[in-house]
């Protein structure tokens, strides 16, 4: 192997600096060890550069938008880069606006008040719960999970011609909403072809890209999705902002997402006795309120950072981390990995799965207090794709029921490891070598219900 290959090599496998990677936590079996974050798809941690950049501006913090004082001026001009900074991140067009949000939650919420009178919106049953709820108020289709990338597209043909047919009745616009990796499965799904696919028939189309964006290159007019959204706490910047970015025709269209303050540009008294506003139509109008000038910062500092990393390396790592979680987990012959799309399916670094003859929230408690690693388990707010994949074979009923279980699905659910850029392998390595010496050892401890969680028995 010649030196520039080992050099490379190295470099794929060098994780980005996260906060809380030395952290140490108690075991039950006695000592300490060095916690493995592997909940990244719930919240990743932020990575070093983040804070850093955080902390060297928070002594300058001030008023945005509204104040004369230096420091005003300041964190007005480093709020509006940030904007400037995430649509480069984003490969947004030159008329495209870039809205600061609380989440993706309340991104896809945001474009939900602003869809054009009967609007109809379609979306698979697949999504997450925030792109799969925010939608009541629309006349919304609910698609089946399809078992193919194929037949994704097919499926929203035949829903998108089926509209189009009856555009002479009335029907309005049509937005299809869709995410761009699973929070579940991981998988990616075809994007591209989705959007050629609604535009085809006259539709727009929102990428939720919340699980995409902390693993892969998003581009807007490569992809030409008409919006995207993502939050900052999955982007290594948990700082409560999100992101909505796209076409400025229905936003600016649209009432105010809140009324108040930085939304409107004047306010006068009517003769009548009421207030007459005029509203701004730049990203301003859906950003009322003192904006969370600290979560735009870091969601900035985040995609510089992401970008000087350089995809290619963070992409080959990640496919390094996923084969070697992958290859462990298909040695346990008790593990059953989830998929809609089929083991060869791309994916990112989400991948779920149950334990034959385990509880999944018994298996994730014992992962934490006997190895210290943190997984996820339940539905992951993905109910109808989990249930989906899951099918109606409860697993084998362990010690503790599943968190918030329904009557007659305490077992219906699952665990879910998730990591990214600040992974060590020692952490993937020990998640591997626990889940398997759980399954032909079982657990060192007794665990009990307690208030809805599986914890260890004192």
């Amino acid at each position: 192997m010649s030196v520039s290959t080992v050099a490379a090599d190295q470099s794929v496998r060098a994780p980005l600096p996260v906060l809380g990677r030395d952290v140490t936590v108690p075991l039950v079996t006695g000592g300490e060890v060095t916690y493995a974050a592997l909940d990244y798809a719930a919240s990743a941690p932020a990575l070093q550069r983040v804070w850093d950049d955080v902390a060297a501006y928070a002594p300058y913090y001030g008023s945005v938008h509204r104040g004369a004082g230096y420091l005003s001026q300041l964190s007005t001009d480093l709020f509006e880069n940030a904007r400037r900074t995430v649509a480069e991140f984003l490969g947004c067009r030159a008329d495209d606006q870039v809205v600061f949000t609380r989440s993706t939650t309340d991104s896809l919420n945001l474009l939900a008040r602003a869809l054009p009178a009967d609007c109809q919106v379609f979306v698979f049953e697949t999504e997450h719960h925030a792109s799969l709820l925010p939608w009541q108020d629309a006349r919304v289709t609910y698609l089946n999970a399809p078992r193919t990338p194929r037949q994704a597209v097919e499926t929203l043909e035949r829903a998108l011609a089926g509209r189009t047919a009856s555009v002479q009745e009335g029907y309005g616009p049509a937005l299809v909403c869709v995410t761009g990796a699973s929070n579940v499965t991981g998988e990616l799904w075809p994007v591209r072809e989705l959007a050629a696919a609604a535009h085809a028939h006259g539709a727009r189309i929102v990428l939720d890209a919340a699980q995409l964006a902390p693993h892969h290159r998003v581009d807007v007019r490569d992809l030409d999705v008409d919006w995207v959204a993502f939050s900052g706490h999955k982007l290594y910047a948990p700082f409560g902002s999100g992101v909505l970015a796209g076409r400025a025709d229905w936003l600016r269209a649209a009432e105010p997402y809140l009324a108040g303050g930085g939304a409107s540009r004047t306010v006068t008294r009517r003769p009548d006795g009421g207030v007459a506003v005029e509203w701004h139509e730049s990203a301003a109008r859906h950003e009322a309120g003192s904006p969370n000038v600290i979560g735009a910062y870091s969601i900035a500092s985040a995609c510089k950072a992401l970008t000087e990393a350089g995809w290619e390396n963070l992409v080959a790592r990640e496919e390094h981390l996923i084969a070697e979680v992958r290859a462990g987990l298909a040695e346990v012959p008790q593990v059953k990995v989830l998929s809609l799309f089929g083991d060869d399916a791309p994916r990112v670094g989400v991948i779920s799965f149950v334990v034959e003859g385990w509880n999944s929230s018994h298996f994730a408690a014992a992962l934490s207090a006997e190895y210290g690693i943190g997984v996820r388990d339940g539905l992951f707010c993905a109910h109808p794709l989990v249930r989906t994949l899951l099918g109606s074979d409860p697993q084998t009923q362990g010690e503790c029921g599943a968190p918030e279980a329904a009557p007659g699905e305490k077992s219906l659910n699952a665990i879910r490891v998730s990591f990214g850029a600040g992974t060590p392998d020692e952490h993937v390595e020990r998640f591997v070598t626990a889940v398997r010496e759980l399954v032909t050892e079982g657990a060192r401890w007794t665990y009990r219900t307690e208030d809805g969680r599986c914890v260890p028995a004192v």
